[in-house]
């Protein structure tokens, strides 16, 4: 179908989950189509093979040179602004686009009416916070896909075959900053935590990218009530005429407002007369798992669902039926009267402190890349609930210390090892220290690749070695 992109000659930066399809959408539009890569390893290799079948053009190991009449980049969202090619390209006035940016541009083209977005961002809870929406949507009989971040093209979403009501759409700070037209129906930013400021430059340049998600909103603006700088962000963003500011709280909820009463999710902000009415929206025990952190993603999707015209019993109904994914807060076994909880995916100090925040009495299994973080504050605001403390990885002296200086009382077991067996031992010794009713909880505050592909191996490490201990 003829397009703006007829004819014009656009460089992807980055193969991967996000640039395979941009250019394969961008060829089939009559886009004359470079991929710039900077690796050139064997999977590299294997997507170039396949993308110069179409007819496009591949260059691997040179990312930072900008091919010769190139005048769009649409570029993978984690290659930093700092690159030589993105340089390169400010020197000849030729834009860049992230993936989230194309699929923006190209809603409708196809001549089917756009499929509104809801959209979800932060530093913890996304993906949790996306899929709960979207179960929520569903429930409410509405088309509709958590796509974006959560690893789901928006690309294929936006141009595949499937009609959708309304799409649930999670975005990082990386896909916000080269998405400088994204103007969703309402928006959310969960929480604001230092992360990605070797990529950022600043917190300052972090939250502003983030802040990006609130700009041109039509409906409402999702903040967290105890969480300021996301209601300092929506006072920042230039929005539609009519656009409302909409809080969540894990405590009674003022007017334009969700929040929590007597052990029930309540909506003070989609009601009439929401001076003096209420609206029932579901109860505590029906967010899976209730721990404080999750209550509040709930109560963001369901905002958002709601400032979408869903009813209060879909919200209900969509709650009960979503199951959170694998490593997240997610109880794996009782043994002896102790809890084992599997939280891997708890990778930096935010995250973390919310897990530590759910439970009483804990033997917390930490440890890992750092990447930069410190945890004097972290642990000073969970020493009352540490039983004890059981270290692995590359980092764990970084914690060891900040437990001795906050908390020299809880007893410490620090592992000089960080082989993927570590974490066995772990469990062993965490069970040593665990007195019946305590939660062993693997909530790490850091990356796992000192040790482990990823979290989820992390994660299933830990699985493995509890049921081991139940054998």
């Amino acid at each position: 179908m003829p397009s703006e992109f007829t004819g014009k000659h656009v460089t992807v930066a980055g193969l991967g989950v996000s640039g395979v399809p941009a250019a394969k959408v961008l060829h089939g539009l009559g886009a004359h189509v470079t991929v710039v890569n900077d690796g050139d390893d064997e999977r590299a290799r294997t997507q170039a093979a396949e993308l110069e079948a179409l007819g496009v053009t591949v260059r691997l190991g040179d990312g930072d040179t900008l091919p010769e009449g190139t005048e769009l980049i649409v570029t993978a969202p984690g290659w930093k602004p700092t690159k030589p090619l993105f340089t390169a390209a400010g020197q000849a006035g030729v834009p860049v686009w992230g993936d989230v940016e194309l699929a923006w541009r190209l809603r409708g083209l196809d001549g089917r009416k756009p499929a509104p977005w809801l959209a979800v961002t932060g530093t913890n809870g996304k993906t949790t916070t996306v899929q709960m929406l979207a179960s929520i949507l569903k429930a409410a009989g509405l088309r509709t896909a958590a796509v974006g971040n959560i690893g789901v093209s928006l690309l294929d979403a936006v141009t595949g075959d499937t009609e959708y009501d309304v799409l649930a759409v999670e975005l990082s700070s990386y896909q916000l900053h080269w998405a400088p037209s994204l103007r969703a129906h309402s928006a959310t930013v969960l929480n604001l935590a230092p992360d990605h400021l070797d990529w950022h430059g600043s917190m300052e340049a972090y939250a502003a990218d983030k802040g990006r998600v609130y700009e041109g909103n039509r409906v409402a603006c999702v903040y967290n009530v105890a969480d300021r700088a996301t209601e300092d962000l929506v006072r920042a963003a230039d929005v539609e005429e009519g656009c409302r500011a909409v809080g969540f709280t894990l405590g009674t909820p003022g007017p334009s407002q969700l929040g929590v009463v007597e052990g029930l999710l309540v909506d003070r902000a989609f009601v009439e007369d929401r001076q003096k009415n209420a609206q029932e929206l579901a109860e505590v025990s029906d967010v899976n798992p209730p721990a404080p952190h999750n209550i509040a993603n709930a109560l963001a999707a369901a905002g958002l669902a709601r400032a979408f015209g869903v009813s209060a019993a879909a919200v209900r109904d969509g709650l009960r039926a979503f199951t959170p994914d694998a490593h997240r807060i997610a109880h794996v076994a009782d043994v002896d009267g102790v809890a084992y909880v599997d939280d891997s995916k708890a990778t930096n100090t935010h995250a973390t402190e919310a897990s530590l925040a759910a439970y009483e009495s804990i033997v917390w299994i930490a440890g890992g890349l750092a990447k930069g973080a410190t945890f004097d504050e972290l642990v000073a605001g969970a020493a009352k609930r540490l039983r004890g403390a059981v270290l692995i990885g590359a980092d764990r002296a970084l914690i060891r210390e900040a437990l001795a200086r906050h908390a020299p009382e809880v007893p410490v077991v620090d592992l000089d090892r960080t082989d993927t067996g570590a974490m066995l031992q772990a469990v062993q010794e965490a069970r040593r220290l665990a007195r019946p009713g305590d939660t062993v909880l693997l909530a790490p505050a850091c990356a796992s690749m000192d040790m482990f592909t990823n979290y989820n191996q992390r994660g299933d490490a830990f699985a493995q070695a509890v049921r081991e201990l139940g054998a």
